[in-house]
């Protein structure tokens, strides 16, 4: 397959993949050769009789695998944002096959042997900081990897990794799959009473697209709960709304969970570990076991304090309904009158002001421009994955070019839930590439001819994932390993949350939140009541996360050997054990449905949001007490730690901005905790 696009580098700008002539049929060929060509990129690097030094090593091993990183991004970005029943074949095929080659690099014996001898001689090489700290790290990514294992031990380990590839990937086909059969139809508008007049035409234009002309269909969002919860005044389809996204994958996924937590037990054991949670977090900011329970239980009990707090609020409310106890499927519904009553907050109304092109460009983009000096400009000519996803050229304060960026906002059938960036292009001095990054988002769509309104959470989301992007832009490092967001995963959501403090930022909201009809601003009496009603609700929004945080935690403490009988008997087990168990309030994720921890890499690290939020709200209290201006806070920021990636320790580069280590005393105010 000459043809294969993935076979030389793409000769578009900053090399953004060639979507035109790729098909979905080149993948699995540009898998297979570049697999086999990175191998025999390592065998050279083997086969060689000189003495082992950096260049012919380490730098050579960074330069291996070109063609598979290529093919390897672009897939799993279209596998996730626009998958066919054929991608999802491939996906099944490749997981296993990349696993296996992982294997075969990092147990690759002699490989090891020069990589090892270079570390224990690193003392007299005279590297310069980012090439010491890439051979550190590589020498610890192999040693984690299982290059000291004895034989069998090794074969046994390549058996664990293939096996848990494949559920992995099985588990998110099956979520994909049961999302989409758990949309909820209604057969009448009169059933979504509360919905916006955009919602529930938005609702028809769906039930269109999915084949269910003539009904309305709320698709499911990823997390438990649903945020036309918060309007729906008929409380039948509330209940059956929840049950629905509660229910997801169960019987599929309840036994997959249990079995991956059970091979991750086993390879944690084999590798010398109590639990896969401490293999997870020997290597992450955090460092142990110890470190993360201790915060995660300091925050338990104030948290469910604040939450009993909210329910008995809320529970005074829905009395005049005649609802003498408040059910999961009340909690947003009513916490939304009592925004709307103690702070004349309506988060319904608020969706006029925050119309997604004007946030995208007078609000994201406009920040980027306050705090790094950045502009961008559409490149429409530039084919992206998907006809909705948008190509933006970013540039610097000069008029430097810097890289791409590509927005895919909109949620549609064959896009997994949730929302994520990923890196098509990753920068590296070494190779000369330079960034292109990619948003998606699942903001619903609008009818024909109807603006995409946002909700405040969306807008949100809309802020932080462009942190990640930013992450990304503003990589400046040599080696592919460490560009971009390829840092310990309890360190990459911190400049991600950081971003979101733009959203309010006066400057800032005054520029993009103006009513999508009128021009009008935002009424500032409404933006200072936004602003206290945000301190509400911290109860419920920190149970729901530590819910999820726990349970993750719960499934990935159990040493080898543990046995589980059944998925949703465990899961109440452990929240009832942590002390977390409310049942007015679901976990953000229930074990069936947790793409983060059984199929996104989080496994043993979804408590990175809150381990991040403690450097994000420090930094943010920096920002707005250092004396600088936004704008140099903005750089210091960028060059001490966005454009590290991980080619310094972490947290030395938030030390390096702000000059001290992190203290906690910001979050608890932020989360009403203190």
């Amino acid at each position: 397959m000459t043809e294969n696009p993935f076979f030389t580098p793409s000769p578009l700008v900053y090399q953004l993949p060639p979507y035109a002539e790729i098909r979905q049929e080149h993948y699995l060929p540009a898998y297979e050769r570049g697999m086999a060509e990175q191998l025999a990129e390592i065998a050279a690097i083997t086969d060689t009789h000189s003495i082992p030094t950096f260049e012919n090593t380490l730098v050579a091993l960074e330069r291996s695998g070109q063609l598979l990183s290529r093919v390897d991004a672009v897939f799993r970005n279209q596998s996730s944002s626009d998958t066919t029943e054929l991608l999802d074949e491939v996906e099944a095929t490749v997981s296993p096959l990349l696993a296996a080659h992982h294997d075969a690099i990092h147990l690759d014996q002699k490989l090891f042997a020069r990589i090892e001898a270079l570390y224990e001689a690193r003392a007299g090489l005279e590297l310069d900081p980012e090439s010491l700290r890439l051979l550190e790290r590589r020498y610890t990514a192999f040693v984690r990897s299982g290059a000291r294992l004895g034989a069998a031990e090794q074969a046994r380990l390549r058996e664990l990794n293939a096996e848990l590839a494949a559920l992995g990937t099985t588990f998110q086909q099956n979520v994909n799959a049961a999302t989409r059969a758990a949309a909820l139809v209604v057969d009448s508008a009169e059933e979504l009473a509360g919905l916006s007049e955009g919602a529930i035409a938005g609702a028809a234009e769906n039930a269109k697209v999915l084949g269910r002309g003539g009904a309305y269909v709320l698709s499911l969002k990823s997390t438990s709960g649903q945020p036309e919860l918060a309007q729906l005044s008929d409380r039948s389809v509330r209940e059956r709304l929840l049950a629905a996204s509660l229910a997801r994958g169960g019987e599929a996924n309840g036994p997959l969970a249990i079995r991956m937590a059970g091979l991750r037990a086993e390879r944690a054991a084999l590798l010398g570990f109590p639990s896969h949670a401490a293999y997870v977090v020997a290597d992450e900011t955090a460092g142990t076991v110890e470190a993360v329970s201790g915060l995660l239980t300091r925050l338990v009990e104030p948290a469910v304090a604040n939450a009993r707090r909210e329910a008995a609020e809320l529970a005074e409310v829905a009395a005049a309904d005649g609802i003498e106890e408040i059910a999961a499927h009340d909690w947003a519904y009513y916490s939304e009158k009592v925004r709307q009553a103690s702070y004349q907050v309506d988060a319904a109304a608020l969706r006029p002001y925050f119309e997604l092109e004007r946030v995208l460009k007078d609000g994201v983009f406009f920040a980027a421009k306050l705090a790094y000096g950045l502009s961008f400009t559409e490149r429409p000519e530039l084919t992206a994955h998907h006809p909705d996803a948008r190509v933006f050229e970013v540039f610097e304060e000069d008029g430097g070019s810097l890289g791409l960026f590509i927005g895919d906002f909109h949620a549609r059938a064959s896009k997994r839930g949730g929302a994520w960036m990923d890196e098509l292009v990753g920068q590296s001095g070494l190779t000369g590439l330079r960034p292109v990054v990619l948003n998606n988002l699942n903001i619903p769509r609008p009818a024909p001819g109807e603006p995409a309104l946002l909700s405040w959470d969306e807008v949100r989301t809309l802020f932080h994932e462009f942190g990640h992007a930013l992450h990304g832009l503003f990589s400046d490092v040599t080696y592919p390993l460490f560009a971009g967001t390829a840092v310990p995963r309890d360190f990459v959501e911190f400049p991600s949350q950081v971003n979101e403090m733009w959203m309010v930022r006066p400057e800032v909201l005054a520029n993009y939140a103006r009513h999508h009809e009128t021009g009008e601003p935002l009424p500032a009496e409404l933006v200072e009541r936004m602003t206290a009603a945000e301190g509400f609700g911290q109860g419920f929004r920190t149970v729901e996360y530590l819910a999820a945080t726990l349970l993750d935690w719960a499934w990935h403490t159990l040493p080898q050997g543990h046995e589980v009988a059944d998925a949703g008997e465990f899961e109440e087990r452990a929240l009832a054990e942590a002390g977390i168990a409310f049942p007015a309030i679901p976990p953000r994720y229930r074990t069936p449905y947790f793409q983060h921890i059984f199929s996104s890499g989080y496994s043993a690290g979804y408590y990175a949001y809150i381990w991040s939020e403690v450097l994000d709200a420090d930094t943010v209290r920096w920002f707005e007490t250092n004396g600088k201006s936004v704008r140099d806070s903005g750089e210091l920021f960028r060059r001490e730690l966005l454009a590290r990636g991980n080619s310094s320790d972490p947290l030395e580069s938030f030390r390096a901005v702000v000059g001290r280590a992190p203290e906690t005393g910001p979050l608890l105010e932020r989360r009403g905790l203190a």
